[in-house]
């Protein structure tokens, strides 16, 4: 009898390109991906985290690079990606939040989000994707997104609504790169404690609110989005593309 047998999660020969790689998640995507055998290069704006992160990586016997990127320049970004692409995997975990009631947003705050949120995601996205195609090659692109792209949620209208976008854009990203072999997906994480919430788990009450809505009963940590990000780049999500890995402890049960 002929048995079938697991696609393999190894990532050896690929290059991978992690944005928001510095710290938090994007930081464990590139852990991540460097563990199961890929080349990654770390992108973010330049500093000094950005230069700890990859030393730290490589240190471990992994292979890792820094690669300085500003996410706002839009024709730097693309130029960037051809000049040291193509690339076989990209993580995109770059994002903001600007929390507060809807009733206090300013436009500001609206376009400073949707500015990195969706329109730095999407043409990130489309780069990498020419580059693909130019190359003939299949390859992976996966946007770290959140729950909240699929419910709302107290002061996260804005934040909300950049990631719905994002949704929207990789379904139909995930329909027209199909043909050349790119899958397009996302990961929409519950809150996870980084150093970037730290102000919403400093309040007691905030806290209580999320802990009672995630059916696990506990925050979510880096570890838990780690697997899911090696998961959707390797041959064993071979068959899915436009689709949320959700990773919400079952929030979005409901």
């Amino acid at each position: 009898m002929s048995l079938p047998r697991t696609p393999s999660f190894r990532l050896e020969g690929r290059l991978a390109l992690v944005v928001g790689a510095s710290s938090g998640i994007g930081l464990g995507a590139a852990m991540a991906l460097a563990e199961a055998g890929a080349s990654v290069t770390l992108a973010a704006r330049p500093s000094s985290r950005l230069e700890k992160a990859v030393s730290a990586i490589v240190e471990t016997g992994l292979t890792a690079k820094a690669l300085p990127l500003d996410m706002s320049d839009i024709s730097g970004v693309a130029e960037t990606v051809a000049i040291h692409g193509p690339f076989d995997i990209a993580v995109n975990s770059a994002g903001i939040a600007r929390h507060g009631p809807a009733l206090e947003t300013t436009p500001e705050d609206f376009d400073v989000a949707f500015s990195l949120n969706v329109k730095g995601s999407y043409f990130l996205a489309q780069a990498v994707a020419k580059g693909l195609i130019a190359a003939r090659k299949p390859g992976s692109i996966i946007t770290i997104s959140s729950q909240m792209a699929h419910v709302g949620g107290i002061d996260r209208a804005v934040y909300s609504a950049t990631k719905h976008a994002v949704e929207g854009f990789t379904k139909s990203m995930a329909i027209e790169w199909g043909p050349h072999g790119i899958r397009v997906n996302t990961i929409c994480p519950t809150f996870i404690k980084t150093a970037l919430t730290e102000q919403t788990f400093s309040n007691p009450e905030r806290t209580r609110w999320i802990t009672e809505k995630i059916k696990l009963g506990r925050i979510g940590r880096v570890e838990d989005i780690m697997a899911a990000v090696t998961y959707l780049a390797s041959d064993a999500a071979a068959m899915v593309t436009g689709t949320a890995l959700m990773v919400d402890g079952g929030w979005t049960a409901d």
